[in-house]
């Protein structure tokens, strides 16, 4: 029987959070941003599973997602190139922290203007060339 050639992906997610986040909020904001990337971009969700026996589970993500790590300054730089290439983005600010629903995670973002955001988490989707370049340098989250 002849072995499928693997699958190659030409687009790329990858997520950067803080370096001093605990590991309870690395998880959160992490679960936040790909769900944002996943509802952006339906074509990225693969099929259901299903087991030996049958049950069935949910479609996921159907590319690796790769998570990079980095303080506050990189954070700051690698959202302003995700910006100015113009790569779907979705962001995770510390105020989102303190609130408990989304019309408030919303209004936290809405109230601050891009500069000044006091991001904790990113992720993006795009052609793995551009997410290559604007992660470039970020350590892979330990």
């Amino acid at each position: 029987m002849e072995t499928p050639e693997p699958i190659r992906f030409d687009t790329k997610v990858a997520v950067l959070l803080r370096d001093d986040l605990e590991p309870w909020q690395a998880l959160n904001v992490t679960a936040f941003l790909v769900s944002g990337i996943a509802a952006h971009d339906p074509e990225l969700i693969g099929g259901p599973y299903e087991d030996a026996d049958g049950t069935v589970y949910l479609a996921m993500i159907r590319q690796p997602i790769v998570v990079f790590e980095g303080d506050a300054e990189r954070l700051t730089a690698t959202h302003a190139k995700a910006v100015t290439r113009g790569l779907a983005m979705s962001v995770y600010v510390r105020e989102m922290f303190s609130t408990g629903n989304d019309r408030d995670n919303r209004a936290a973002v809405r109230a601050v203007a891009t500069d000044d955001l006091d991001l904790v988490g990113i992720a993006v989707h795009g052609p793995k060339n551009a997410v290559d370049k604007t992660f470039k340098g970020a350590p892979l989250h330990r």
